[in-house]
């Protein structure tokens, strides 16, 4: 045997798998597709990598076994991902709603967190490794891959599979592990892209192109859930950290809702401003709370020339109607380039809550967004992606 385990992908799962077995002196071989460790986590908040979040819980995360993260979580909390970072001298630091990125620190120096200790412990991370076939044998599991265009052979009694999931593929992402799952009769989850920008067509385009480039603080909701943040418009559509949200939770041919003025109440606002001043224009209320780009094109519904006095009842429904509930319906989405997560993955009823190990395959172990685990945006994947590494160290 070459190792206690092989662990391919070199990801936030398999890396922290690494250390983990490390610290319970287990020898470990992680195999890496790509020349470096931590691809993800390098581009992750704009490189600066939201590491966690201060709320991350069950409830963050979309799964058809909602139940299935609650003992990992248990096992590995995010004050315990806090406290190990921080012995390692990356302190958080709170962004917004709960996201915490290093202070003064990178993505990079995260990942050097996690080589710098593999390196300490005589951990291996072999990059530019191809898996090309994983054979069970009766003592474990016999992998085999490619590197300059030579094979070699590893064998080992335990082996883990955290190599991520479909997007952003450019990055080296692949179906490694819903290939090797179907080879093994085990169950999928449907898949599809999520955390991800949706794209307008037909008739709308035209009018969301013109706002590329503005940002409006919004509620984005459909008949699940709702998210408050901001929203970006783009020439191909919409994007920004709202719309990522919602996105895990749409469908194609639904419509999402945008409450344009979340926290306010428009008609309320224009009776007072009919008290003080009835001679406003509707386009100067409105340039208080929007871009005069974004108040302009809004004037494709609203009677932007009007005052404020001069509004009739029929005006001031539609006011409220456009502001409070602009539907949207998206015609899709920009697909595993853009996305951030998979949603869907091997199904979790195949899989141990307890240990994360294979029920049909002793000794196998998945962790990370392979499986059927989705978390929202802001740092709550990584979340997902440290536990499960932590949990499956401890069984390996």
């Amino acid at each position: 045997m070459n190792a206690d385990a092989i662990i391919i992908g070199a990801g936030a799962c398999g890396l922290m798998c690494a250390v983990q077995a490390g610290y319970l002196g287990k020898k470990v071989i992680v195999l890496e597709k790509n020349e470096k460790p931590g691809a993800k986590i390098l581009i992750s908040g704009g490189g600066r990598c939201n590491y966690t979040n201060q709320f991350a819980s069950a409830e963050q995360f979309i799964s058809a076994n909602p139940h299935f993260i609650k003992s990992s979580f248990t096992q590995w909390t995010v004050d315990d991902t806090i406290n190990f970072f921080e012995t390692y001298g990356i302190h958080g630091k709170e962004k917004t709603l709960g996201q915490l990125f290093p202070d003064a620190k990178n993505a990079r120096d995260v990942v050097q967190v996690f080589t710098s200790i593999c390196e300490d412990f005589g951990q291996e991370i072999r990059c530019n490794a191809d898996v090309k076939d994983i054979e069970i044998t009766a003592d474990g599991f016999k992998v085999t891959y490619e590197k300059n265009g030579k094979k070699i052979v590893l064998t080992a009694e335990k082996l883990v599979i955290a190599t991520g999931g479909l997007p952003i593929p450019k990055m080296g992402a692949t179906d490694f592990a819903l290939r090797f799952a179907r080879k093994h009769n085990l169950k999928i989850v449907e898949t599809a892209p999520a955390l991800v920008p949706l794209t307008i067509t037909g008739k709308d385009e035209e009018w969301f192109a013109q706002l590329s480039g503005n940002s409006v603080f919004c509620e984005v909701s459909n008949d699940k859930i709702s998210f408050e943040e901001h929203i970006l418009f783009t020439h191909w559509g919409l994007s920004g950290p709202a719309v990522l949200q919602i996105s895990s939770f749409w469908r194609k041919g639904k419509e999402i809702n945008l409450n344009l003025l979340p926290n306010h109440n428009i008609v309320s606002l224009l009776e007072e401003e009919r008290k003080i001043s009835g001679k406003t224009l509707l386009s100067t209320f409105l340039n208080r709370f929007y871009t005069r780009k974004f108040t302009d094109a809004l004037g494709k519904f609203l009677p932007l020339s009007k005052t404020v006095a001069s509004l009739t009842n029929t005006e001031i429904g539609l006011i409220e109607q456009t502001i409070h509930n602009f539907k949207v319906k998206p015609a899709g989405d920009k697909g595993y380039d853009k996305a951030e997560v998979m949603r869907g993955g091997i199904d979790t009823n195949e899989i141990s809550s307890k240990t994360l190990e294979c029920r049909k395959i002793p000794n196998l172990f998945f962790g990370g967004e392979c499986l059927d685990v989705t978390g929202w945006l802001g740092g709550y994947n990584f979340q997902w992606a440290w536990a499960s590494g932590f949990v499956i160290a401890q069984h390996i």
